[in-house]
């Protein structure tokens, strides 16, 4: 994927001046040499700090070396200030980590005693207002801090990422779709370009692609991806001309930015004006690490984006969508698969999820548009969807949100998709999360979140969880378990 960053982390090792330097430094190596041999490489920066002096001179290494995330090392107590400063001036992602002690005997002339100098550089990067990444428990051994460094790679590359991002958007939502409608300041506090543009303005490039050279190129391509599944050619020639539009767009109005991503407009007029539905290429795009939101879903487009950045891997929007059937859940999923029916739902698209996530797929059409647009005819305008079920396997479901307030709040649920089939349209797959219908009423329902959520593939909650703690969401909704009520929920229910 070309359209996250990609992170070059380094680690700076910090020394209290009544310590001895040498613990610190030699502890720094011991968690490079950890790090290096079960993760990947990191700039080792020579400086150990002891002084602002020092921090400058550290900070010009790591700047010279190109890291663009850094991980503060505490071998020993660490001065306070300094080690807070080069968090400050350093232009990027910092995690601060502390040396465990190593063994008994070297309590009297080795004693480090970071886990107590964790508690002051946090109290100084709080007075200061820096913004750090700090572990769970954030004292370790060498592999246990590489660990450590590890868990925060996805999360510096997905703030490098917002910090690079633009959102550009076509169009006003739909009517009735107020759901998706929220204030753009929070993407300017989380670090995001945003640039709104009218569906005219869309339409007027994709007129300008017309005849393009590179659509019947472009055409081979999406005849290759979908194979059997190529039941409508006739369509491809404009669902090419399409894709060439939004991607040259992208690298016209980048700007200062280095990453895009889109929150589209796709009904009701679209059809009638550009003559296709535009989810196969939205689907392709997103499968490049480009997502692009559905119904001008801008806050849909930032959590695809955020996903794509942890999971390093195609995500998809979906609509909190349907219950399952009684009779399915009896038949296909109860005895087999340790969930209750209020577990389950269907997470449903019209054509957007890559085609890599799907157990299968064939170009159709949309069949709810068709009713109103094309009732009893051979589909011409309602085609461009990409439909199948969404391969089982692991998901995370979440969303970043800001409310109609302009404040931000976020939810995250692990769960998998089951192996169950649909026998229904879209892109769609049975979805179970533990304890679903409780998480339903008490977050998506009593925090008003809109319909659409985000979809990793694999159970990345933890990561999601920090990243959205580093951008200081204060209101984080999960699917709790059994015996931990939600503030709202009945207790004699």
């Amino acid at each position: 994927m070309k359209n996250i960053p990609e992170i070059k982390l380094g680690i700076v090792a910090v020394s209290r001046d009544c310590f001895p330097m040498s613990l610190s430094e030699s502890r720094r190596v011991e968690v490079v040499k950890a790090y290096t041999k079960n993760y990947g490489d990191i700039y080792e920066c020579p400086t150990v700090i002891e002084n602002e002096v020092d921090m400058l001179k550290a900070l010009k290494e790591v700047n010279d070396a190109g890291c663009n995330a850094l991980v503060v090392y505490l071998g020993n107590f660490g001065p306070e200030s300094s080690e807070t400063l080069l968090a400050k001036k350093f232009d990027g992602p910092v995690m601060f980590v502390a040396a465990a002690e190593e063994r008994a005997d070297s309590l009297l002339d080795d004693r480090g005693d970071a886990y107590c100098g964790m508690l002051n550089a946090s109290y100084n990067l709080k007075l200061r207002n820096i913004k750090v990444y700090i572990p769970e428990y954030p004292v370790g051994t060498p592999s246990e801090v590489a660990e450590m460094i590890a868990e925060f790679l996805p999360i510096a590359r997905t703030i490098n990422g917002l910090n690079n991002l633009k959102i550009i958007s076509f169009g006003p939502r739909p009517q009735d779709f107020l759901a998706c409608n929220a204030p753009i300041k929070q993407l300017y506090n989380v670090g995001v370009e945003i640039q709104e543009n009218s569906e005219l303005d869309l339409f007027a490039a994709f007129n300008e692609h017309a005849n393009d050279p590179r659509i019947p190129d472009v055409i081979k391509d999406m005849e290759e991806e979908l194979g059997e599944g190529n039941k409508m050619p006739g369509i491809l020639p404009k669902l090419a001309q399409y894709e060439i539009t939004l991607l040259d767009w992208m690298e016209a109005n980048k700007g200062s930015r280095e990453f895009v991503v889109f929150a589209n407009k796709c009904w009701p007029s679209f059809q009638t004006q550009f003559g296709f539905v535009p989810c196969y290429v939205n689907s392709r795009l997103t499968s490049r690490g480009i997502p692009v939101a559905c119904e001008v879903d801008i806050y849909g487009a930032l959590s695809e984006y955020i996903g794509t950045c942890i999971s390093e891997d195609a995500v998809t929007l979906l609509d909190i969508n349907n219950s399952v059937p009684a009779d399915m859940y009896e038949q296909e999923i109860k005895g087999n698969h340790n969930y209750t029916h209020k577990d389950t739902f269907m997470g449903f698209h019209c054509g957007n999820t890559p085609s890599c996530k799907l157990s299968s797929s064939s170009m159709k059409n949309q069949k709810i548009m068709a009713r109103s647009l094309e009732p009893n005819q051979e589909p011409n305008i309602t085609r461009g969807t990409l439909e199948g079920d969404i391969a089982p396997g692991k998901i995370t479901f979440f969303r970043l949100q800001s409310t109609s307030d302009a404040q931000l709040k976020a939810y995250v649920a692990e769960g998998e998709v089951l192996p169950v089939a649909t026998r229904s349209f879209g892109s769609i797959g049975v979805f179970a999360i533990p304890e679903m219908g409780r998480f339903y009423r008490h977050v998506l329902v009593e925090k008003n979140y809109p319909h659409h959520g985000a979809v990793a593939f694999g159970h990345f909650g933890k990561t999601i969880f920090e990243v959205f703690k580093y951008l200081d969401v204060e209101d984080i909704g999960f699917n709790q378990p059994k015996g931990m009520l939600y503030k709202t929920e009945n207790p004699f229910a």
